[in-house]
């Protein structure tokens, strides 16, 4: 299986400025052959292919000694491919009638990683092995980067890309051939709602709570907003004041991703067999309909609701799970999520007047009373189980 590694950098400060100007150099080509694509249509009705460009990166370097010409020329193809892989997108996105999204020109704060596709080939993880307390990795242009290698890596390194978060720098490995690590079985399976008052409840109750990440920092947000609200555009000051808003959302980000796996491996270490609604997340938490004139009802109620479902941080939870189970030989059924939290868990009843708040469950039919979280929560394993015995009987 493949898995991916990452791991934070320590760059000294000019290896800092070596790979900032790597990472410009990258953003600049990138925009260059967008812009290539763009004029060549239009003028000529001609298309730009990948081919193309990868062809001219010889002439492009050559006359960029000192520039261009520095980094390697693999991480440049890798570059050209993330382009042709965004046309492929929209192309896509076309044919199958949805909102298409034109690739964009690349600004600073919205170009982060350079990869390089191969280890060896402009880059080498674990490039100096006589350092038995320490691991380094050489880039291109920038030198051996001390690694700091919390964890060690499995498998064979595929890819090596190097990422900007902020002020910190990152490196993600791509490895294949990564062993698989079973589990011993437990015989138990579990069916799991996500909520926001409990990320996860499970069909035999217990409750895993949602830390609320970004609640916990509201008010040191909204100050560091408002503070970047009052500086003037461009100015040093208002580059500071994005950094520190940056800084917190990327904070925020670590954290939830952190309680993602810690709640995740709970999971995969207790079950055998996982059940989870296939929740569809970004339709979840679009804005309420209306417009500026008319904005509709519930706009306030919706946008609080959106902000605490992204805050629960569902989809990275299910991705995280889902890798985990893989890894660790469990399985993971997804269920259609429709009724499962209005369906009594006792006869079967469906109505919407069983749900009596967001933790009371009542049947209407038959009496039956249950937290509703635990009720869902059943409802979406024997869903699960009923399709895992109608797969193995087909």
């Amino acid at each position: 299986m493949r898995r991916s590694w990452k791991f934070l950098l320590r760059p000294t400060a000019r290896q800092a400025a070596a790979l900032t100007a790597c990472l410009e150099d990258h953003r600049q080509l990138y925009n260059a052959a967008l812009e290539h694509r763009r004029t060549a249509y239009a003028k000529a009705d001609v298309s730009i292919r990948y081919g193309d460009q990868s062809a001219d990166l010889k002439h492009i370097r050559s006359g960029d000694p000192g520039g261009q010409d520095r980094w390697s020329f693999s991480s440049q193809q890798a570059t050209l491919r993330r382009l042709d892989k965004a046309f492929a997108a929209f192309f896509e996105r076309v044919k199958a009638g949805r909102t298409p999204g034109f690739p964009r020109f690349k600004g600073r704060s919205r170009f982060g990683t350079v990869t390089w596709p191969k280890d060896g080939d402009g880059c080498r993880w674990d490039s100096q092995p006589e350092h038995p307390a320490a691991t380094y990795v050489r880039l291109q242009g920038v030198g051996h980067v001390r690694v700091h290698r919390h964890r060690p890596v499995k498998g064979r390194v595929k890819t090596i890309s190097v990422k900007r978060e902020g002020s910190r720098w990152y490196v993600i490995l791509s490895c294949d051939e990564v062993p698989a690590q079973s589990l011993p079985a437990t015989g138990a399976a579990a069916g799991i709602d996500l909520g926001v008052a409990s990320l996860v409840t499970t069909s035999g109750g217990g409750h895993l709570g949602n830390p609320r990440h970004l609640a916990a920092i509201a008010d040191r947000l909204a100050d560091a907003q408002r503070d970047l609200a009052r500086k003037q555009r461009g100015s040093k000051r208002r580059r500071k004041a994005v950094a520190r808003v940056a800084a917190l959302h990327a904070k925020v980000r670590r954290q939830r991703l952190d309680h993602a796996h810690k709640a995740a491996l709970a999971l995969v270490r207790d079950y055998d067999v996982i059940v989870h609604e296939a929740l569809k997340v970004a339709n979840m938490t679009r804005s309420a309909s209306g417009t500026l004139d008319a904005p509709g009802r519930g706009v306030a109620a919706k946008s609080g609701l959106n902000r605490s479902i992204l805050d629960a941080g569902w989809g990275v939870f299910l991705t995280v799970l889902a890798y985990k189970a893989e890894s660790a030989g469990r399985e993971l059924i997804a269920v259609e999520p429709r009724n499962t939290s209005r369906t009594c868990a006792e006869c079967g009843h469906v109505a919407k007047e069983n749900r009596l708040t967001q933790a009371a469950f009542r049947c209407t039919a038959c009496g039956h009373a249950a937290h509703a979280d635990v009720n869902a929560a059943i409802n979406i394993l024997r869903t699960g189980l009923a399709l895992r015995e109608a797969a193995q009987a087909a």
